[in-house]
């Protein structure tokens, strides 16, 4: 008992107090508008936390138990709450941390708290509650809420599938268009625009096709002839929201207004509509990207008169995108390169699942005489080699003997924890990347020996690791560590290479596995692309370490979810990592 009421307290009481002193505290580093009201601030918080009293109190009464994962209801869940939403009470709690922010106008809790709050608490789910519930309710785990995007099948989907698809679609790019758009305009920012077009003139009646997709994509979910269809498109635009939001963030693009004086209500609504953006979120342009997808919802199972009929509009939104001056041509063009990998997900996947099972599966050795050349040794070779580089550039001048005092002690960090504590010959690992942690900590702290400034050390070294990181993993998976769990054929890649620890040591050749180490990869490279705009902006040395061991924990904490080495020891239901 006294176990649960401590475990209560620390999310009920502990949880808030700190993410409070936390947005306080941050305030000063996070140079970010400060947005907000009151009323709407706490409109959202009691919204939020109706939510999250609903959530708990339907497991107390149907499940028979407490709100606590770590004390889990004895029954399984699905009805009041949950028979809309898989996890009211996370989502009522991100609200609740959404409209505090958004009341008390704390730049700090918007733009640091609130996300990072989110991402956290989704971890906590994909990376331990989803897997929990599988395994005690492998029956009940799986089953669709009302809020749910159909699965595959020939069949139509219900009108009820269909308005949780544009619900569950849309709101998150919403989300992210008007988060872009909140952040204005950043001083470094950039038009793709083609020196030519500066002359194009406005065509203001273009304005009523341009504005034609704000109704025929959410229509387009509404016209998915099957359940498959609507399912790709939901998946495709997830995808492309995930990738467009990266892009935005990183790349400083905005789109440069071509003047005009309007002379119609056509004019009228083209000028309103650029008066109320801040030229941001252009590149790609998301605006010909969905007509793109919507397109392919209208058209398939239609035949090719409605597919004509489709892309016909398609081109016309892509015009009137450039005729307009809302988008260059550039900002069109990219839209069009990235709507062939995200318009079908699934066979994207495929793609990118063969190519990750052939580097699996690219062994090579030579011997000359005692030594034994392996070419993923290159791969580890270029990741510290690239990260070295990364880190003297950003520490800058009169650091170069501290970086690399700080990146020998990783490397002998990481290598006693691979010889020394998980045995290196029984597991066939070289290097150990929590002993290169551990190691590098230990250099930065003993840099001013050498000359070095422990804080610059700090970030410039958080900037590096995540393409260390990312480069090392290709390693991994030719040498088969960090590999994952066994999966479908559809989601996994096969090792066959005798010398792959898949192979040597799981004994799992020929079977599927999820790619972790892709996984790494993926999370590391978006990572490193935010550390480093983060970099170009200013932002204050502690805040770009905080964000690199927030971020890279909370994906880590994801990815060892779904790693499958059968050696690796579990403490108290969790991988040791």
């Amino acid at each position: 008992m006294v176990s649960r009421m401590l475990y209560g307290l620390t999310f009920v009481v502990g949880v808030p107090l700190v993410l409070v002193a936390w947005a306080a505290l941050a305030s000063p580093l996070v140079g970010l508008p400060a947005l907000g009201d009151p009323t709407v601030g706490t409109a959202v918080a009691a919204l939020g936390l109706g939510l999250a009293i609903a959530g708990m109190h339907g497991l107390v009464v149907h499940g028979r138990g407490l709100p606590m994962n770590a004390f889990p209801p004895p029954r399984f869940v699905r009805r009041g709450v949950y028979r809309w939403m898989r996890d009211p009470i996370y989502v009522g709690f991100g609200l609740l941390v959404l409209g505090v922010s958004l009341a008390t106008r704390s730049p700090a809790g918007l733009w640091l708290v609130t996300p990072v709050t989110w991402l956290a608490m989704a971890a906590l789910v994909f990376g331990y509650e989803r897997h929990d519930l599988r395994r005690r309710f492998p029956d009940e785990a799986d089953a669709p809420t009302l809020l749910s995007i159909p699965g595959p099948g020939p069949s139509r989907p219900t009108l009820g599938e269909r308005v949780s698809t544009v619900l569950l679609l849309f709101g998150p790019w919403l989300l992210v268009y008007y988060a872009v758009q909140a952040l204005g305009a950043p001083p470094d920012a950039f038009s793709t625009h083609l020196p030519f077009e500066s002359s194009w003139p406005v065509v203001e009646w273009m304005e009523v096709p341009y504005v034609s997709a704000y109704l025929l994509v959410p229509l387009a979910v509404f016209a998915a002839r099957s359940r498959s269809a609507l399912r790709t498109f939901a998946f495709g635009g997830w995808t492309a929201t995930v990738i467009v939001a990266v892009c935005w963030i990183v790349i400083p693009v905005v789109a440069e207004h071509r003047p005009f004086v309007p002379s119609g209500w056509s004019g009228r609504l083209l000028a309103y509509e650029q008066g109320s953006s801040a030229g941001v979120a252009a590149f790609p342009a998301f605006h010909v990207l969905w007509p793109m997808l919507a397109a392919r919802a209208w058209s398939v199972g239609r035949g090719a008169a409605a597919a004509i009929v489709a892309w016909a509009w398609v081109a016309l939104v892509a015009v009137a995108s450039v005729a307009t001056g809302h988008h260059g041509v550039v900002d069109v063009v990219a839209a069009g390169v990235l709507y062939l990998p995200v318009r079908d997900p699934a066979r994207s996947w495929a793609v990118i699942r063969d190519w990750t099972e052939a580097v699996a599966n690219s062994w090579r050795e030579w011997r000359m005489g005692p030594l034994r050349f392996m070419n993923h040794g290159l791969y580890a070779g270029a990741a510290g080699a690239t990260g070295v580089a990364i880190a003297a550039t950003a520490a800058g001048p009169g650091q170069e003997w501290a970086v690399a005092w700080v990146a020998g002690l990783a490397i002998i960090g990481a290598g006693t924890y691979a010889q020394v504590l998980e045995g290196s010959s029984r597991l066939l690992r070289p290097f150990g990347w929590y002993g290169g942690l551990v190691g590098g900590l230990v250099g930065i702290g003993t840099s001013p020996l050498v000359g070095g400034q422990i804080v610059v050390l700090f970030a410039a070294f958080a900037l590096a690791s995540p393409w260390i990181q990312a480069i090392g993993r290709l390693r991994c998976l030719v040498q088969g560590c960090c590999h994952g769990s066994p999966t479908t054929p559809e989601a996994g890649i096969r090792y066959r290479h005798p010398r792959s620890r898949v192979c040597h040591i799981a004994e799992w050749t020929g079977v599927p596995l999820l790619p972790t180490p892709l996984f790494s990869i993926a999370g590391n490279v978006v990572l490193g692309l935010l550390l480093a705009r983060l970099h170009m902006l200013g932002a204050a040395d502690l805040l770009i370490v905080g964000v690199y061991f927030m971020l890279s924990g909370i994906a880590r904490f994801v990815e060892e979810s779904y790693r499958g080495e059968p050696q690796t020891p579990h403490v108290a239901g969790l991988r040791l990592y």
